[in-house]
């Protein structure tokens, strides 16, 4: 189903995790199969720039790094216990503390926390016994933890997954939802060299996070920036399931004058057709996606459903 939970800002992690004494945790050089609790790789030389997604594999409890597509790190988790299980679906990074401490769980400290949802879901190192062990949040080993915290911001895509899947690179013709003009590649680039990825951003800037919502089932478009809903416009497609998928926007490409994409499937049991052409809206609401598209901007293709029965003003689309 696809849901909103409401949100409050400044509302107690409820779902986060009480630790006992989170592990510091081993870099190790093995097999991912063979990681053992706390131990994690981290290889960033792998591919040291651009876009970062994370990938929480709830069957394998691992947390896949991937930056440009790449995988640059693995490590073992901890995520929700029976009865606290940490939800499935597509979420971006809302909050960054790398002090957190909990004001549920006894003042419990939480180290390098992502934000994840406002009622509670986060990444943040804890204790890993092995085994799901939380009350809904994703525990790290604390080493592992402090570099992810480095290297994510505010609006960096993290999919849960019962299992995970890897990036795939994909390439539309010109700026997403809209029609495609031989001139438009021009726009493209000034319209998206000008502005910064959110990874690049200096410590006084403070720009929006745009992410789009594409549901085949309302055949409606939602633009949303960080957790707001600021518009809403139709979605014109071919008629076929969308399925589902996250795409990340990496920048102009220079190659085929178009726009570069990473694309993650975000359910293992679907068909993989990762087309951008055939989805768009119309005029008036494509140009307001060009206006506030920028390179890290998301969009989510879903067939399920955009509007559940509540909804509040600091929502965020949770899909599972």
């Amino acid at each position: 189903m696809l849901n909103r939970r409401m949100f409050a800002k400044g509302a107690a992690l409820g779902g986060l995790s009480l630790m006992a004494g989170p592990l510091a945790g081993q870099h190790v050089f093995k097999e991912i199969t063979a990681l053992q609790p706390g131990e994690f790789t981290w290889h960033p030389e792998r591919s040291p720039y651009g876009p970062v997604s994370v990938v929480v594999s709830l069957d394998e409890q691992r947390v896949h790094v991937y930056r440009n597509g790449i995988r640059i790190a693995v490590s073992t988790c901890s995520t929700g216990k029976p009865g606290h299980e940490t939800p499935t679906g597509v979420f971006v990074v809302l909050q960054k503390d790398r002090d957190h401490r909990s004001s549920t769980y006894n003042n419990a400290p939480m180290p390098n926390m992502n934000r994840l949802t406002w009622d509670g879901i986060a990444l943040h190192a804890g204790n890993l016994p092995g085994y799901p062990a939380s009350h809904g949040c994703v525990r790290l080993p604390l080493d592992f933890s402090a570099r992810l915290f480095d290297v994510t911001h505010l609006g960096t895509p993290v999919i849960i997954a019962r299992s995970g899947s890897a990036p795939e690179s994909v390439v539309h013709p010109g700026l997403v939802l809209g029609t495609y003009e031989a001139q438009e590649f021009e726009s493209i680039i000034s319209t998206l060299e000008a502005r910064k990825h959110p990874s690049d951003w200096d410590l006084d800037e403070a720009h929006p996070i745009t992410s789009l919502i594409a549901s085949s089932h309302d055949e409606r478009v939602l633009l949303i920036e960080n957790d707001r809903e600021v518009a809403e416009g139709p979605l014109l497609s071919d008629g076929r399931p969308l399925g589902p998928h996250v795409y990340m926007l990496h920048g102009p490409d220079d190659g085929t004058r178009g726009t570069h994409w990473q694309a993650l499937t975000y359910d293992d049991a679907a068909t993989v057709e990762h087309d951008l052409t055939r989805v768009r809206s119309d005029e008036a609401f494509s140009k307001l996606v060009a206006d506030h598209s920028h390179p890290g901007m998301i969009l989510v293709f879903t067939d399920l459903p955009l509007h559940p029965d509540q909804r509040s003003g600091r929502d965020f689309v949770i899909m599972s």
